[in-house]
């Protein structure tokens, strides 16, 4: 391999001598180099061994000494160059140089150049099944997913994870259409295209960004930036003319399938705006938001002023009702618990009451008590019988006899008033 790699070297090195002896015609035989009458053995070299197979200059020699002789040395020339202007590097296997998946994900995705993928390796067609299974293992699986990605939502979040998790070592570019692309084929966007293709290059799912992407996809330009497969969902997408913009990437088994979102796209959030316009522009509007950036006029700026008054009015009335039946449910509670505590309170009252006024009452007995030693302390004793008063004469009549200590109070008042009249017929 060294002896080969030496010969290349000389042969480099006497290249113009070959190309100047093709001008001048002059014959060589075997074993010399051209009309320069130079031969290996005044060179100074040996003869040259068996040539490497896979020297492109060798080949290049081979071919040129073989070749017609009274060929023009310019078209000689251009056939022998493009050998000679190969690098050393191409007499070995070229190493493929494709852009890698991102790991990082502190940074955004990066625009697309001019091409994408400036490898020089040759880069062999895959299936399906092969990228499923890693192959091949020195570079990336390219994968090509496109879209006009306005109102960047969920469901194009997971397209794009799915796009980027169909092979194991995939690398996803995203396509974003222009707006000017996008207004002649489908419609006016909400989002302007820079908006769109700085919300892509912000997804961690995304590795490279193609700005002013085509709207259909060509041959060309799969093989200009060396995609290996399209991704989809696969629904056909009728447009600019044809039933399905991807029925030749199919075809050509190119094409893999995703699973759409239900319940969510961008015409479904734009259909929820029109549909609850004056929500929005009252909602705006109060915001601080002028009508004329609203695209408002000056009579439903009024009107959405004067239900925005309405509105708070009602909210108004609302947190007072509310307040008042909270503040009605606690005086209820509170009229409740007093209630119940008066009931009590009511209770031990009328059974204190009984217990001190009632018929067996402590206020009975104690004023029984009490009437008993007035009585006593009032009545007289009894006089002895040597008292003069047993003297008297018999005419008179006896005082009637005293019960002491009266049954009752009224007793004792009878007795005390009888007392007191004996007393007054006595004087």
């Amino acid at each position: 391999m060294l002896e080969c790699r030496s010969v290349c070297f000389a042969t480099r090195a006497l290249l113009p001598l070959i190309l100047q002896g093709e001008a001048s015609g002059a014959g060589a035989g075997e074993g010399s180099w051209g009309g320069a009458g130079v031969s290996w053995e005044e060179s100074g070299g040996s003869k040259p061994r068996e040539r490497h197979p896979e020297c492109d200059t060798s080949r290049a020699l081979t071919w040129a000494t073989r070749s017609d002789r009274g060929a023009d040395a310019e078209s000689q020339s251009r056939r022998i160059l493009p050998s000679h202007e190969h690098p050393a590097s191409t007499m070995e296997e070229l190493e493929h140089t494709c852009p890698q998946p991102r790991t990082k994900l502190t940074e955004p995705a990066i625009f697309t150049k001019e091409i994408s993928c400036e490898c020089r390796a040759p880069h062999e067609k895959l299936t399906i099944t092969q990228a499923r299974l890693g192959t091949p293992v020195d570079r990336p699986v390219r994968v090509y997913a496109d879209g006009i990605f306005d109102l960047f939502h969920s469901g194009h979040a997971r397209a794009l994870m799915q796009a980027k998790n169909l092979f194991p070592n995939g690398y996803l570019i995203v396509g974003v259409c222009s707006d000017e692309l996008t207004l002649k084929y489908k419609g006016f966007t909400v989002m302007t295209e820079e908006e769109r293709y700085e919300a892509l290059r912000h997804c961690r799912y995304v590795d490279e960004v193609l700005r002013d992407a085509p709207w259909t996809i060509t041959p060309d330009f799969l093989e200009k930036h060396k995609i290996d497969f399209v991704a989809h969902d696969d629904i056909p997408y009728s447009s600019a003319g044809s039933e399905d913009v991807y029925k030749h990437i199919k075809d050509a088994g190119m094409f893999v399938p995703t699973q759409r979102t239900e319940g969510i796209s961008t015409s479904d959030i734009i259909t929820r705006i029109v549909r609850d316009y004056d929500v929005y522009a009252r909602r705006n509007l109060q915001r601080g938001y002028t009508a004329k950036e609203l695209n408002v006029s000056y009579i439903n700026e009024k009107k959405y002023r004067l239900q925005n008054q309405v509105d708070r009015m009602k909210e108004k009335v609302r947190t007072v009702e509310e307040r008042s039946k909270h503040f009605v449910y606690r005086v209820e509670e509170k009229s409740h618990d007093l209630i119940q505590k008066w009931e009590e309170k009511s209770r031990e009252f009328i059974g204190n009451f009984l217990e001190l006024f009632g018929p067996d009452g402590a206020w009975k007995q104690m004023f029984q008590e009490r009437s008993g030693r007035m009585i006593q302390a009032l009545s007289p004793h009894q006089s002895p019988s040597g008292s003069p008063t047993g003297g008297r004469s018999p005419s008179r009549s006896p005082s009637p006899p005293s019960h002491w200590p009266p049954s009752s109070p009224k007793g004792a008042s009878a007795s005390i008033s009888s007392m007191s009249e004996g007393d007054d017929d006595d004087k």
